[in-house]
């Protein structure tokens, strides 16, 4: 009897994945929840471990291929012996496509699972989601697409589609020799569409400061080894800028808060996400309410973190639900960038690398380590005020590491 290996959960608004490659071959012996083949969605890379212990037999789902939940990837034969493969004629697609006949009531019924925000777009303008042409994930209508047919007089907008592939004019046959064309994992084609979506729906904006971590690195190296003793985590930088980014939050509300249709959403919670860059792509799990944890809590989790997203184990769960979001270029040497929002997050801090430099403290010319802040935020929600006040209070909380401490 052979036991079936299927795709697993994948994650909230997660319907299909990528096979990225068999950790095993048919007819080699398996463990019980030995890895067998990693899947690649668009948030995360994750592996599928064998249900029972035995020998691999059929491999269905091929390296490429695309596979919904459920979907039957292979099979494990009990014993010494793989399963013979079934007959090709038998094999069933992974993800079956509908008939026809049902086509309009799965465009009724994707319209109507498209959201609230759509629900209360379509009553307030009287615009039918079913006759909107739709670009979000799975052919759901999304807010944009219904703010499109509203503006146009509630006529249909034209279905949002993909981008024209521009024609690779042909190398020279000896470049092109030393060419290799590798196919985008899926991770990576998210992050290229979430940062093209940011730069075209947001009203993009950069503000810039600059602050003396002298105070930080000496409370820092005062106290790293007596902390790293008492926790059993280093004490690194980006603690102190959670705890200061959440002060300031606190203080602008606007920075924590995103655009829904017409409507603001002020968010009275501080999820922060930290981009960790990895192998595959950037990725951005969530400290979630990061004001009710310590500069210890803080630094535990964002390691945590840093392991899973090394080792590939970041679950979509960890990676969902942040509030404002913090990039730290500096750990490659950036000395200033302008970081793209993390949308729907209405503003982002790009963090970089600490340099001494030349600065007037007290009328004197002094060597200070200093580190160049960005902030880039939405200026259809956060006016320029509040955002040079967010990025102040931050640099005032770093610059006064006590006051993040006392929470002042």
């Amino acid at each position: 009897m052979a036991t079936e290996i299927r795709v697993p959960t994948l994650g909230e608004s997660v319907s299909e994945a990528t096979i990225g490659k068999w950790f095993k071959k048919p007819g080699e012996a398996v463990k019980a929840d030995e890895p067998l083949v990693e899947l690649e969605t668009d948030k995360v890379t994750l592996e599928v471990n064998a249900p029972a212990a035995g020998v691999l037999g059929e491999i269905v789902a091929k390296e490429g291929d695309t596979v919904g939940v459920s979907a039957l990837l292979g099979t494990i034969a009990e014993g010494g012996a793989a399963a013979a493969p079934a007959p090709k004629a038998e094999a069933k697609p992974a993800v079956a496509p509908a008939p026809a006949a049902e086509a309009p009531k799965a465009a009724a019924t994707k319209a109507a699972d498209s959201g609230p925000a759509v629900s209360r777009l379509a009553a307030e303008s009287g615009v039918d989601p079913s006759k909107v042409a739709a670009s979000g994930k799975d052919g759901r209508v999304t807010k944009g697409d219904m703010l499109a047919a509203i503006a146009t007089g509630g006529a249909a907008a034209p279905a949002a589609a993909p981008a024209p592939i521009a024609v690779r004019a042909p190398s020279a046959p000896d470049d092109g020799a030393r060419e290799e064309r590798v196919k985008m994992t899926k991770l990576r084609q998210t992050i290229a569409r979430r940062l093209k979506e940011a730069q075209s729906n947001a009203a993009m904006l950069t503000t810039f400061n600059e602050v003396d971590m002298s105070g930080v690195m000496a409370l820092r190296n005062q106290y790293k080894d007596v902390f790293e003793k008492k926790h059993g985590v280093k004490l690194g930088f980006m603690g102190f800028f959670v705890k200061a980014c959440v002060q300031a939050l606190k203080e602008i509300p606007a920075v924590n808060a995103e655009i829904d249709g017409t409507d603001i959403i002020y968010k009275n919670y501080y999820h922060i996400g930290v981009a960790v860059g990895t192998e595959k792509g950037l990725v951005v799990p969530v400290v979630r309410d990061a004001d009710e944890l310590s500069i210890a809590g803080v630094e535990k989790k964002i390691g945590e973190f840093g392991r899973k997203a090394r080792d590939g184990k970041l679950s979509i769960e960890e990676m969902q639900g942040g509030t404002f979001t913090i990039s730290n270029g500096g750990v490659y040497g950036s000395l200033m960038s302008t970081p793209i929002l993390n949308a729907p997050q209405s503003a982002i801090l790009g963090m970089h690398k600490i340099q001494e430099r030349p600065v007037v403290v007290n009328g004197k010319i002094e060597i200070r380590p200093m580190m160049y802040l960005a902030v880039s935020y939405d200026h259809r929600i956060i006016d320029g005020k509040e955002a040079v006040t967010f990025l102040v209070r931050i640099k005032e909380g770093l610059e006064d590491p006590a006051r993040l401490v006392l929470d002042l």
